[in-house]
């Protein structure tokens, strides 16, 4: 088949989709962003967009449909020297799926459908420290849907990660949504009870050790940054040995930042800094992945966050490993991780939860072998890459 891959920044979601593609012996073509810097193996053809300015309630969408139209008008130089996919798959996230079917009208047009903005139940006002949930709130929250509906109701089909990521959208969409994870690459991904991690300028970390960690591509408070802080000095104190490694740049990813040229890390080591010793706390920002699974590798206590909002790699990344995850009691977190099972769950917010819990896991590894074993079973029997989900993407694709 002939098959073309939309994606901002390929490869993305498709990283493992996209290869097995080829290696089925598919024609695989991708359209992406002049600025995606990612290497390119497929061949790729690239549109130019520059943002728009765009206020006021219909704002993201006009900024989305403006990226649409652009990247309807490169689509439609590649229809004009020959290219005919067959299927097009590409995130609806950013809007560039939304005039495709006018380019290629014959097509079966899938989209990767990752998340639905509401004002219950989700992001929206769930962390009342830096979220309102006022009347003005909710109007943008419900006008950031209309790209994401309008790209959703026109697509053939649509694909989802997780269960509670796909009950975002409507009850009129389900029939078109299938839940198929990305996959996690288990055979690479897994326990090594000889690895080790340098920090740089600090200590050697070994499997074993008394290391306690916490990744995000950025250190904000939709990922729980600030919970995990505020908790550390009593964790810290408890556990005079213990070692932290944060993974995750200084930026903003989800929600807004935090004003004034500062940045979330800041402003919260600011607020508990004279409480914690520093020595031991190591911000590595980001890292290669040969490192990040090293440090996962090394873990006794995983911590992971989450707003009721789209769910990490990292996080599954880590049960691979046969870390012991101690996670948010959220909707995205819980669907994967059984508590005392398959890891731990402790409320968002409860603080001195975070630090008890966190504390007693460092102090009994012993304790936590039942369940790293059973965490990273549960990866192996429902999120394999190679036995699991790719087998069930190929399908939605080609099928």
């Amino acid at each position: 088949m002939r098959i073309l891959l939309v994606h901002r920044n390929f490869p993305g979601q498709f990283r493992y989709l996209a290869p097995a593609l080829v290696k089925a012996g598919h024609q695989v073509g991708v359209l992406t962003w002049e600025g995606n810097t990612n290497p390119q193996p497929l061949p790729t053809a690239r549109y130019r967009h520059r943002m728009v300015a765009a206020e006021g309630l219909g704002g993201t969408y006009a900024q989305y449909a403006d990226l649409g139209a652009t990247v309807a008008r490169a689509a439609d130089q590649l229809r004009r020297r020959g290219n005919e996919p067959d299927v097009i798959f590409g995130t609806i996230s950013w809007g560039e799926t939304l005039f495709l079917r006018e380019v290629w009208p014959d097509a079966r047009h899938l989209g990767y459908a990752e998340f639905l903005y509401g004002t219950r139940g989700r992001d929206t006002g769930f962390d009342p420290e830096f979220s309102r949930h006022d009347l003005p709130t909710r109007l943008r929250t419900l006008a950031r849907r209309a790209h994401l509906m309008m790209a959703a109701l026109d697509a053939d089909g649509l694909l989802c990660p997780t269960r509670w990521q796909a009950s975002t959208f409507p009850d009129d969409l389900q029939s078109k949504i299938s839940v198929i994870h990305d996959g996690v690459d288990t055979a690479r991904i897994a326990p090594d009870p000889g690895a080790s991690y340098q920090v740089p300028n600090g200590p050697l970390l070994r499997a074993g050790d008394e290391v306690l960690t916490f990744v995000n591509r950025n250190l904000e408070p939709y990922r729980g940054y600030h919970i995990l802080m505020r908790a550390l000095p009593k964790v810290l104190a408890a556990r005079p040995e213990a070692q932290v490694v944060i993974v995750g740049a200084h930026g903003v990813g989800y929600g807004p930042g935090p004003g004034e040229g500062k940045s979330w890390h800041r402003v919260f080591l600011d607020e508990v800094k004279d409480r914690l010793d520093l020595s031991r706390v190591h911000f590595v920002g980001r890292v290669p992945y040969a490192d990040f699974l090293n440090i996962l590798q090394v873990s006794r206590a995983h911590v992971y966050l989450s707003y009721p909002f789209v769910l990490s790699w990292s996080m599954l990344e880590a049960m691979s490993v046969g870390a012991c995850v101690v996670g948010s009691d959220t909707p995205p977190v819980a669907e994967v991780i059984e508590d005392g099972v398959t890891g731990h769950l402790v409320d968002f917010f409860d603080v001195d939860g975070w630090a008890e819990k966190l504390t007693s896991v460092l102090a009994d590894p012993a304790a936590q072998r039942p369940i790293r074993a059973a965490a990273r079973q549960h990866i192996v029997d429902n999120y394999d890459l190679a036995s699991v989900c790719l087998p069930q993407l190929m399908e939605f694709v080609t099928g």
